[in-house]
């Protein structure tokens, strides 16, 4: 079952409150998103950690309704 980005959004602003999140679909089937996620929780974290958090705030819905997301992070200049 498809993810709506609203979700999504939901979903990492609960586990980074801060974040600021464009979301945009690569497909017409809700379940393959482009995320651009920024916050200050990232500055000073490898890209690797920046998306280890976010999957963190996505939990379980990786990988099950949330099929495919391709992440870019950054921490606010």
């Amino acid at each position: 079952m498809p993810m709506p980005a609203a979700e999504i959004e939901s979903l990492i602003k609960q586990g980074i409150p801060d974040a600021k999140i464009e979301m945009r679909a690569l497909a017409d089937d809700g379940d393959h998103w482009a995320a651009t996620v920024v916050s200050k929780e990232f500055a000073g974290k490898s890209k690797l950690q920046q998306h280890q958090l976010v999957y963190k705030a996505l939990g379980s819905h990786m990988g099950g309704a949330l099929h495919a997301l391709q992440l870019q992070t950054f921490a606010p200049k």
